[in-house]
């Protein structure tokens, strides 16, 4: 099961009134697991930066003179996203974004039903409870000290792993809980214990004689003539 997890930056709360994106990022997972495959872009928003989108996320409009318009990206983050389910933390937002860059070209909207709202996964797992990402870093114990401000690949791969989380725990990757338990304590060395002979006693070799005997063509015969020659 192909999955994506989307996060955007904006310059400001209103594509309607002429806000625009900045920054895309992507990660792709499959069965709940990281596949290591990303889509990042940052995008000129072909106007000035407001001060407190800039505040929350820091880029500047000389940082982003020099970057690729919005329908320069399109055609690749379509490609990356193709038809697979989109989680994204507020789905609205960032979809309605996203519709407003894509009708500037012509493009159809984005099926609502397409996306996973982790926000919605959050308050129905935990009703009354702070759903932002960083509350929910906190509640499950993700590092999120890389965040000093906001950003949309490192607020993906952090989505990622509060998705993991919300969906069932990051247990996925069974092969890891296997090595962890094959594996020896620390600091005991595994000891290969010395191989064991089992060879019969004289009692169990003639038992068996006696019982192979009474046996028309018996096998054993073959082989015990074969061993004495």
């Amino acid at each position: 099961m192909r999955e994506i997890v989307l996060d955007t930056e904006t310059t400001g709360l209103y594509p309607a009134g002429g806000d625009r994106i900045v920054e895309i990022g992507c990660l792709e997972l499959n069965n709940h697991i990281p596949t290591g495959r990303s889509f990042h872009s940052y995008v000129n928003p072909e106007r000035m930066m407001p001060a407190d989108a800039r505040e929350v996320h820091g880029l500047t409009d000389a940082f982003l003179a020099d970057k690729p318009v919005f329908a320069e990206v399109a055609a690749g983050l379509l490609e990356f996203l193709g038809d697979a389910p989109l989680v994204i933390h507020n789905a609205a937002f960032d979809l309605g974004f996203l519709d407003a860059e894509f009708a500037r070209l012509d493009r159809p909207r984005f099926d609502a039903a397409r996306a996973i709202d982790t926000v919605q996964l959050a308050r129905r797992k935990f009703p009354g409870s702070p759903a932002s990402l960083d509350a929910l870093c906190r509640r499950f114990g993700i590092d999120a000290a890389q965040r000093i401000k906001h950003g949309a690949l490192v607020d993906a791969e952090l989505l990622a792993a509060v998705y993991l989380e919300l969906v069932g725990g990051r247990q996925p990757a069974l092969a890891l809980a296997v090595e962890s338990i094959s594996a020896p304590a620390p600091g005991r060395a595994r000891r290969d214990r010395p191989v064991r002979a089992h060879a019969p006693s004289p009692e169990e070799i003639e038992a068996h004689e006696t019982l192979v005997a009474d046996i028309p063509d018996a096998i054993w015969n073959g082989r015990r003539a074969q061993s004495s020659s």
